[in-house]
């Protein structure tokens, strides 16, 4: 499929939605092939259930292979034995523009983490930054457009925002995250426009009850145009999605967001990777955007 693919569509009131593109995009992952629940760090996440590793690595292998089929690049680290979480790959970094800002993770399970991630950015070209506070990567901080949205409230602390400003120098947008169910910003909130021109306000789409009050007032204010998304797609990780632009990538039972996403114009492609959910993981948090370097 051409990245530069466009489509329009009609929305319920009868409008044209704008033609959207897409973009070529290079993304890291790991292959869950340690893939285990044997403790719990989020609510999701139940010992007692029983997982199946091979499905959990078929269903992320379908991840993957669209990826590909899409026209993207896949990049790859190593899976490590003892860190079953490694395969959400999304909480071991934040990149732009060839700088990578390291991890430090919250919960000691996931800490020997961080120094593969590291490692495996500066034998790749990137600018890599260690962390002096708690963050947990791209699970927390998302690119909108020239912005740099970052949650709050049960993972990365509020230093790291201010961490973050100075590493990349771009305006930090705090927000508070108030549901245990969606622990890191990308369960609650996607970017559904990855490049965005001078000027223009990224598209996003969130769950608002998802947010403390203050942060609600703050995603009405700068994007008004949002997609509002309904609990019922947001608890199956519907939020938890991948977008190049025109292509949202997202869970097969968020069937109210399918709808939302059409009528704007994007072409929403789903992926059933409900055994990595017993994890507390989804789409977005098996891919960590890759910008600039190689």
């Amino acid at each position: 499929m051409s990245t530069s693919e466009t489509a329009t569509a009609s929305s319920q009131s009868g409008e044209v939605a704008p033609a959207r593109t897409a973009h070529h995009r290079r993304y890291l992952m790991c292959k869950p092939s340690y893939f285990t629940v044997n403790y719990s760090i989020n609510p999701w996440m139940e010992p007692a259930n029983p997982t199946d590793t091979a499905n959990a690595v078929a269903q992320w292998q379908k991840l993957y292979d669209l990826y590909l089929e899409l026209g993207h690049e896949v990049e790859l680290i190593e899976p490590l034995a003892d860190y079953p979480d490694m395969v959400y790959t999304a909480n071991g970094g934040f990149v732009i523009d060839g700088r990578a800002y390291v991890p430090s993770f919250y919960y000691e399970q996931r800490r020997g983490e961080a120094p593969a991630f590291a490692d495996w950015f500066r034998a790749n070209g990137f600018d890599t930054v260690m962390p002096k506070e708690i963050n947990e990567g791209e699970g927390d901080f998302l690119l909108a457009g020239s912005v740099i949205l970052a949650g709050t409230g049960f993972r990365s602390a509020g230093d790291s925002h201010r961490e973050v400003s100075e590493v990349f120098g771009r305006e930090v947008i705090t927000l508070t995250l108030v549901d245990p169910r969606f622990y890191h910003l990308d369960t609650a909130l996607t970017i559904l426009d990855p490049v965005v021109e001078p000027g223009q306000t990224a598209g996003i789409a969130y769950l608002p009850h998802a947010f403390d009050e203050a942060s609600q007032r703050i995603l009405a204010e700068r994007f008004p145009d949002a997609i509002l998304v309904a609990d019922e797609d947001g608890a199956v990780f519907g939020l938890n999605s991948a977008s190049d632009g025109y292509n949202v990538i997202i869970s097969p039972r968020a069937t109210g967001f399918e709808k939302q996403l059409r009528e704007r114009g994007y072409n929403p492609l789903t992926v059933d990777l409900s055994e990595l959910l017993l994890g507390g993981g989804g789409i977005k948090c098996c891919t960590l955007e890759l910008r600039g370097a190689r």
